[in-house]
């Protein structure tokens, strides 16, 4: 079941998620070899990320992967690899390992085999963070996507090619199943828009608002 935690501004939410997940971190560190941790790109969460890449970690211990990535060269703009090298993999974390969701190959089925293999020794996640969209997505689990039905299935495999009408881009995406099987999960979200989503998800089968497919035993962070 998720549990909604409530903050009165997005600093404070910034700050009280980047100690949580440190703390989460240091704990599994303490208890395993290593550590995986998993995000979303965007820029919504790089506010946390620029407090928790100063945190006194392992960071050598520690792997770090996206949820999802655009079929993109990392020099890109729309590169979520880009965005987490310049807002999470820097001073101390900067020691982390990047396990890479982008290969050479000239579309992600190409690649996916390859990096789901690179991905196997950190999984289970440890410590995963998600985003969602408007329309409930998370990750690259969208609405009409073209491979949604075969990424929400119990035997999903790690990685799935994704295509969506509305981008002309690729994508690759983490299947609802990795997701769920985080060891702990938190899902951060921002304005009224998103959380009247939240509620509207509620009520909607997984296919249409896909966020259901992962937030069994997350805690939602949310902030006007």
């Amino acid at each position: 079941m998720r549990t909604l935690q409530e903050y009165p501004d997005r600093e404070i939410m910034m700050l009280d998620l980047a100690d949580r997940l440190a703390s989460e971190l240091g704990d599994h560190l303490r208890r395993h070899d290593g550590a995986s941790l998993c995000v979303p790109g965007g820029s919504t969460p790089g506010p946390a990320f620029d407090v928790l890449s100063e945190q006194k970690l392992d960071w050598d211990r520690v792997a770090v992967f996206l949820n999802d990535e655009r079929w993109v060269d990392e020099d890109d703009e729309r590169s979520n690899t880009r965005l987490l090298r310049e807002r999470l993999l820097v001073s101390r974390a900067s020691a982390a390992k990047l396990i890479p969701l982008k290969g050479p190959g000239r579309a992600p089925e190409d690649d996916a085999a390859a990096l789901a293999e690179g991905l196997k020794p950190h999984l289970p996640i440890s410590v995963l963070v998600l985003g969602m969209g408007g329309d409930m997505h998370t990750a690259s689990l969208i609405p009409g996507a073209d491979t949604l039905d075969a990424a929400l299935k119990p035997d999903a495999p790690i990685l799935l090619p994704v295509r969506v009408d509305s981008s002309a881009v690729p994508r690759i995406t983490l299947s609802a199943r990795v997701l769920d099987e985080a060891m702990s999960k938190h899902i951060l979200i921002t304005g009224d828009e998103k959380r009247e989503a939240l509620d509207r998800a509620a009520h909607l089968d997984a296919k249409d608002a896909p966020i259901r497919a992962v937030w069994r035993d997350a805690t939602v962070h949310w902030a006007p």
